[in-house]
């Protein structure tokens, strides 16, 4: 009897420990793969370098899958969403447990310059002339606008509100995370003071600076008449007053937008804690308007 009893005990936890290498390969599966990859960039003439995320199943699959651009800020590369913002763990969970649907994400690096076409570097035209012809081009990708969303943080965000009101026909939707959109004039200690694209001379130029910033698109956008809804956020302790610039450019788009529009402040700095905790709700509001991954047609 005693006998039976152990036997019984043994054949229950080696039936739990299955259940749970089960479950822990089911997790697994579910995780995305991540490379590196680079092309010739014209625009930039040089090796334009990127990250992406391929959903589970890409590869031995034949679907198409909406295309997320996560734009870093300045001074980034293309591994920094993926180190410090954990991009893959969020994404991941949030497939997992349903909230959003899969997705391939791209994390290009952009260096300091902003994603705008400054005096040097053409960044604006090798992200949307380059990188996202590229990218449709050699990956199962929905080409269609239904199918492309674009976010970032810091100069990230910059560049992510510059491309929707410059392009609205490329893109479904769009967060800015803490976007450094000062207007009329950055912040003294705002990197924007110091780099490239906003420079002449060796010295800020106010006037670069009005041009490539998101004011000089925004009667544009709105002449479109193509609206992208747009998720803003800011720390509430940010060093640089994004909370009060994020407010004025939510306010324009609530008054252009009024259902297709999110700003939240939470409690952070300029810092990577506060994208890397709200870079999930981005990206869940985002693929909202999304399409959800369709079947190769043969």
């Amino acid at each position: 009897m005693t006998t039976t009893v152990a036997f019984k005990s043994i054949r229950k936890l080696l039936g739990w420990c299955l259940l749970a290498l089960l479950a822990s390969t089911a997790q697994f599966s579910l995780a995305g793969e991540v490379t590196s990859r680079s092309f010739n960039s014209k625009a930039l003439n040089a090796e334009y370098r990127y990250t992406i995320y391929l959903p589970d199943g890409y590869e031995s699959g034949r679907l198409r899958y909406p295309v997320l651009f996560l734009l870093h800020g300045n001074g980034g590369d293309h591994n920094e969403w993926l180190v410090k913002g954990r991009v893959q763990a969020t994404m991941d969970k949030l497939v997992k447990e349903g909230r959003v649907q899969p997705a391939i994400i791209v994390m290009p690096g952009g260096g300091t310059t902003w994603w705008v076409d400054g005096n040097k570097d053409k960044a604006e035209t090798a992200l949307i002339k380059e990188l996202i012809p590229h990218i449709d081009a050699g990956f199962r990708t929905i080409t269609a606008r239904e199918g492309r969303m674009i976010a970032g943080l810091s100069a990230g965000g910059f560049g992510t509100v510059n491309a929707v009101f410059k392009y609205p026909e490329l893109f479904i939707s769009a967060a800015a995370l803490s976007p450094a959109i000062y207007a009329p004039t950055p912040p003294a200690h705002s990197s924007a003071m110091r780099v490239p694209p906003f420079q002449k001379d060796g010295k800020f130029d106010q006037a670069s600076w009005e041009r490539l910033n998101y004011p000089a698109s925004w009667e544009a956008y709105k002449s479109r008449k193509l609206v992208v809804p747009m998720y803003i956020n800011s720390g509430d302790h940010d060093t640089f007053s994004i909370a009060y610039h994020s407010a004025g450019l939510f306010q324009k788009l609530f008054e252009y937008q009024p259902k297709l529009v999110e700003f939240r402040v939470i409690d952070g700095d300029h810092e990577w804690p506060v994208w890397r905790d709200t870079v999930g709700d981005a990206i869940t509001y985002m693929s909202g308007f999304a399409s959800q991954p369709q079947v190769v047609k043969p």
